[in-house]
């Protein structure tokens, strides 16, 4: 007969669990430091032997990393998904650029419609409460706050839409932003007229997923990422003109 005793669960694989899955949510993240072993514990409310045989599980499926003297960590599971030729590829072609903010466009889009139909009403505080901060900074001018708070206004949109794929595919690419290897998002910051329209480009986006307007929010990607790819368009042709300009200085020069 095909039927087999039901065993109860051991603590240390319900605590592999629970710990594989804040990592599948991004709540754990890459390079995070677990607490201690024993406030560890406490907070599992398990023993110590179990978190030990738990961590050890999660060190041999390569989700955590032991550093001497230092503790336990989330293993940096992003860092593998390009590779540093791949990188540097990435940053030295110009299609690299444009394609990547296509896919940004492609993705994005979608997670905004899942973030204003699927998000929780704390998904929706916590962006509004980053529009509020990035508000806040644009009227200080503080534009390298802006700047960052900018990243985390698309992250907390990725993490609303509730699909772990998309989260870390894009948490993946964001890191790479963050780097500058697409471009540089304080130049953007610096020039007061795109920080206004980037401003209220992102007001939009928020509204719309407040509103829980799936179309609207959508739309509203859409066109903060043509108005990116358009900056970026600019300044590569800017570039283009500065050393076209140079080189007639020189001729005129030196005659």
């Amino acid at each position: 007969m095909p039927f087999q005793k039901i065993q109860t669960e051991r603590i240390a694989d319900s605590v592999v669990l629970q710990i594989e899955q804040l990592i599948l949510r991004g709540i754990l993240r890459g390079g995070e430091r677990l607490p201690s072993e024993r406030d560890l514990a406490e907070r599992l409310g398990v023993s110590r032997p179990s978190l030990r045989e738990a961590i050890a599980t999660l060190q041999d499926s390569g989700l955590l990393t032991t550093k001497a003297s230092a503790g336990i960590f989330v293993a940096d599971l992003l860092g593998n998904a390009f590779t540093p030729p791949l990188t540097n590829l990435f940053s030295t072609h110009d299609e690299a650029v444009f394609d990547y903010l296509s896919f940004r466009r492609d993705l994005e889009g979608m997670a905004a419609e899942r973030a204003a139909t699927l998000g929780s009403e704390t998904d929706r505080k916590v962006i509004q409460t980053i529009m509020d901060q990035m508000t806040t900074a644009h009227d200080a001018q503080d534009t390298e706050r802006e700047a960052t708070l900018d990243a985390e206004f698309h992250m907390a949109i990725i993490e609303a839409s509730h699909n772990v794929f998309l989260l870390h595919m894009v948490r993946s690419m964001f890191d790479m932003l963050k780097k500058g290897v697409f471009y540089n998002r304080q130049v953007m910051f610096n020039q007061a007229a795109t920080r206004d329209a980037l401003l209220e480009q992102h007001r939009a986006i928020c509204d719309a997923i407040m509103a829980r307007d799936p179309i609207a929010a959508r739309g509203a990607v859409d066109t903060h990422m043509s108005y990116i790819e358009t900056c970026m368009q600019d300044a590569k042709k800017a570039e283009a003109h500065e050393e076209i300009a140079k080189l007639r200085l020189d001729h005129a020069v030196k005659g």
